[in-house]
Order: C-alpha cells, then sequence, then structure tokens
C-alpha cells in the first residue's frame, strides 16, 4: 500500500532532525519501509525538490513561501494530492492547531481522499490555558471539524482521547507511540551509575513552563531537605521562558542548584542525557517525548508525569517513577528515586531493555500496519 506522511516543516533532505515531529516521522516512515511499505513524506519549504532517502522513503518538498502559521499551502501541493494521491492510499497528517495541516485536510476532503489525523501532541485542558482567546475560537471554527472527519486519530497513548470525547470528539483511536533506532543507543559499556556524588537531575527539551511544568520542578527542587542535595541542568531551545525561571530560581533561593545549557546539535540526545542521573520530565500535557525514549536507551532513571505518552512504558519497565504534575508529587518521586540510587543501574539497564523489546521502530511500524489493514479493509 501506498503510505503519505504530511508534515510541513519536515527536512527535505532528510536531515538535520531536530524537532520531535521530524524525528518520530522519520522513525516511523523508515520502520514502514522496512515492513516492506511504500512510503513518501510530503513537506513545504521555499524551494521545491524531490529526495529519496538512504532508509527507503521519498520526500516530496512543494514550494511555499509562507512558513509561518498560515493556511496557504503550495498550489503545487494541491496539485500533486490531486493527480498523485489515489483514494486507497494511507495519508497521515501531522500537526496541532496548525492552520496549514486544516487547510491540506481540506483539499483531502474535496478529492474524497480519507485522511488519519496525528497531533502529535494532547488536547489536555492545560493546552488551552496559554492564548485561550485564540486556541478555543480556532478549536470550534477548525480543530474539531478536523479531527471529527478524519478516520482514524493517531495518538501516542491511547490514554489521551480522554480528553477529546467531553470535547464532542470520538473519532477511532491508533496508539503508535514514538519509537528508537537500536544502532542510535550508546553502548553499554560506555554507561555509567554515580551512586556516591551529588544527585545530578537533568531537563532536556524546549524551555517552556507551562508545558513542560518546569515551574512546578522549581518548586518541588526548593521544598526537598538540604539532605537531599542535588542538582538540577535543564538544556535545550529557549521557548520563551527561561528569564522567568532564573528569576524564579533566585526568588526561591535555588539559583546555585540550577543551570541552564544552550542546544547541542552536535552530539546524540543518549550520549549527552547519559552524563547525568535521573531524567525529569514533569510535564502538565505531553504526548510522547522523544526525550524519555532516549533516556530510557540511556540507560537513566526516570520521573515522568502521569500525562506524558511515557508513562505506561516507565512504569511498565520499572525504570523510573510517575508522579502527578502537582509539586508535593513531584518532590515525592524525586525523593524516591534518590533513595533508591543503588538500584538505579539495575533500573536503567530495565528501561534500556524495554526500549530495545518494545518500542524499536519496526515492530511499532508492524503493529501499526494491522491497525490501517482494519480500518481500511
Amino acid at each position: 500500500m501506498k503510505i503519505y506522511l504530511y508534515l510541513k516543516h519536515f527536512p527535505p533532505d532528510g536531515n538535520n532532525l531536530i524537532d520531535g515531529p521530524s524525528k518520530s516521522t522519520h522513525g516511523f516512515a523508515s520502520g514502514l519501509v522496512a515492513c516492506g511499505e511504500e512510503v513518501t513524506i510530503l513537506c513545504e519549504r521555499q524551494t521545491p525538490s524531490s529526495f529519496q532517502t538512504n532508509t527507503g522513503y521519498k520526500i516530496e518538498c512543494f514550494a511555499n513561501p509562507h512558513e509561518k502559521l498560515t493556511f496557504k499551502i503550495a498550489d503545487s501541493l494541491k496539485q500533486y494530492i490531486s493527480d498523485k494521491i489515489e483514494k486507497t492510499s494511507i495519508v497521515i497528517i501531522n500537526g496541532l492547531f496548525h492552520p496549514g495541516v486544516y487547510s491540506v485536510s481540506r483539499i483531502l476532503k474535496k478529492y474524497s481522499i480519507p485522511y488519519i489525523m496525528s497531533p502529535r501532541s494532547v488536547y489536555h485542558p492545560s493546552l488551552f490555558w496559554k492564548n485561550p482567546h485564540i486556541k478555543w475560537p480556532y478549536w470550534y471554527l477548525f480543530e474539531k471539524k478536523m479531527l471529527k472527519q478524519a478516520k482514524a486519530l493517531q495518538l501516542q497513548d491511547s490514554r489521551q482521547a480522554q480528553w477529546l470525547k467531553p470535547l464532542g470528539v470520538e473519532t477511532p483511536v491508533i496508539e503508535v507511540p514514538n519509537g528508537f533506532f537500536t544502532e542510535d543507543m550508546p553502548s553499554e559499556s560506555s554507561l555509567k551509575w554515580h551512586q556516591n556524588e551529588t544527585p545530578k537531575l537533568f531537563f532536556f527539551g524546549r524551555i517552556d513552563a507551562n508545558h513542560k511544568g518546569l515551574d512546578l520542578l522549581f518548586d518541588a527542587l526548593a521544598q526537598m531537605d538540604e539532605r537531599e542535595n542535588t542538582k538540577l541542568v535543564l538544556q535545550g531551545s529557549d521557548g520563551g521562558d527561561r528569564i522567568n525561571l532564573e528569576q524564579k530560581a533566585k526568588e526561591l533561593s535555588i539559583s546555585e542548584k540550577v543551570s541552564f545549557l544552550e542546544p547541542d546539535y552536535h552530539n546524540s540526545a543518549s550520549s549527552i542525557i547519559a552524563k547525568y542521573d535521573i531524567f525529569c520530565l514533569p510535564s502538565r500535557f505531553e504526548g510522547f517525548a522523544n526525550s524519555g525514549l532516549e533516556a530510557m536507551a540511556a540507560g537513566r532513571v526516570l520521573l515522568v508525569s502521569e500525562t506524558s505518552g511515557n508513562a505506561p512504558h516507565v512504569q511498565a519497565s520499572g525504570c523510573g517513577v510517575v508522579v502527578k504534575p502537582e509539586v508535593s508529587s513531584i518532590k515525592e518521586g524525586l525523593i524516591e528515586l534518590i533513595q533508591r540510587r543503588s538500584e538505579w543501574q539495575k533500573m536503567g539497564l530495565k528501561g534500556r531493555k524495554y526500549v530495545i523489546e518494545y518500542l524499536n521502530w519496526h515492530n511499532i511500524a508492524a503493529t501499526t500496519l494491522k491497525h490501517y489493514q482494519v480500518l481500511y479493509r
């Protein structure tokens, strides 16, 4: 079967896979090809191009001068959908609250081509806290219609459907977690666990306090007893909250415990994460963080919010603790992990083994194809 994945900002040459959606789309497409499927990723940039990747999928890039959030999509993409994509093809469109994604869904609808919607995040109530005057009108005018008219929703955790039902969306759900390439994992012999040093906590990702729950993490750190001496490092691109978090650290008198690092696009995420002890992901809402998966691959112990798609896998593997996105719960989770430091190596290796067995892209793609076959029969 022919499978098409639309992600507007996907790199047209398949390189520089920096952000989570691009990494996941590449991994999923590669896994589908490994299962024998013909896969094409559709994207839009300033210059048109066509590229065949070394993992077997094709990238078709369409010229669109409008790179920011806009309803305008490339005319050549509209023509491609009309001329090339058959009604029996599987089309997955990726994005959340993105006008271009909505426009692509309308073109597909125009030509009676069914589509699967993959939001790559979760419609948790906290999502609407920021810019509600924009998000709620957009939801009722565009997003809700697009989700309801999809053939299925491709969610990274089937539990995430619970947030859509109260909003009037009950479209069938396919669960497709994020995956990992085992060849990208650091060697087990290179991994170390520090049981007699100051515990080093680590957050790796966009510095977004509301989404990632970083303000909650700071409050939890401030409430911990001095005997639970820790250091917290945050590394990633600034989502606009770094200066506020630096100020919060001063107000909480934890500045000496907290430091920020600029993004590192040269080394693998797992090799970076492996330098630390406890990986922290206290998000208020989270689809499925690649960074959490990379931490498991690096043999780290994790503190993960129950709202994250990573949570069921952390629980199943026994590589960490799952907490509520609340200060008291995060604090208790950190204390528990610190007190279990003699188990860090055993826990970390459990998580690593789990990734290899259950969260490799080939297995994920193979399972998803079975769902597609039922959906499109």
